[in-house]
């Protein structure tokens, strides 16, 4: 009869996903958002109909954009889905809907469908606000009245999030999953990791696991171990 092995395996890590928090209370302000929360509070006493909240990938624009969606009532769409919804948006407009248009850009956008959907907005009581990785400028539009109707909108710009806001957002989910974790520690994440909001979530997910599964607490080598899971040592 075979002895049972004294080593004691790897305990595997419970699934203890944190909902994604969307609210207004969960965004943390710093120099890189700070236009574009301004932008957010200040709804509806906006300068026009339609304005553009443009930023890189993992700058928070759809953390803020559900924000104002779920504020204003906002009727959602990504722009490549415009056209087939075109009519029932310029019937929604006339009646002063808002709408959240997302990933506008370059090569996206139906130009056709956007200048009427656009001029439907203008002439409303609603708003629009769209999102996209650049400004309206780089979409390299080609219909004339579009463009010229692009010149027209207010854009609030989403910077690449600075180490401020990066430690505060990691401090927060820890936070969440109940974890009080050494400033050495995120100082150690912060320098390391890829820049973007998204990414501090996915960190935060793998230190948590690799904590669990090593039975041990948030050190350093636990973190060394999470960074190089996901590419960022």
């Amino acid at each position: 009869m075979s002895k049972k092995s004294s080593k004691t395996s790897p305990q595997l890590p419970l699934d203890l996903s944190v909902p994604v928090a969307r609210r207004r209370e969960d965004l943390i302000e710093s120099k890189a958002n700070e236009m574009a929360i301004s932008m957010l509070d200040s709804w509806p006493d906006w300068p026009g109909r339609v304005s553009v909240l443009a930023g890189p990938i993992g700058a928070g624009k759809t953390h803020i954009a559900s924000v104002w969606a779920e504020k204003a009532g906002a009727i959602s769409c990504n722009s490549a889905d415009l056209p087939k919804n075109l009519d029932n948006f310029v019937k929604h407009a006339s009646s002063g809907g808002n709408f959240l248009i997302e990933d506008a850009g370059a090569g996206v956008i139906d130009e056709t469908a956007m200048f009427h959907f656009l001029n439907a907005v203008k002439q409303s009581e609603g708003h629009c606000l769209i999102t996209s990785r650049s400004w309206p400028i780089e979409w390299n539009v080609k219909l004339a009245d579009l463009a010229s109707r692009l010149k027209a909108v207010q854009v609030f710009e989403l910077s690449e999030p600075d180490d401020i806001l990066l430690r505060h957002v990691m401090v927060k989910l820890f936070a969440d999953r109940q974890l009080s974790v050494d400033e050495k520690i995120i100082d150690y994440c912060v320098l390391r990791m890829e820049r973007s909001l998204e990414s501090v979530g996915r960190l935060v997910e793998a230190i948590d696991a690799e904590a669990l599964s090593r039975q041990s607490g948030i050190t350093r080598a636990t973190v060394a171990n999470a960074l190089e899971q996901l590419g960022m040592n």
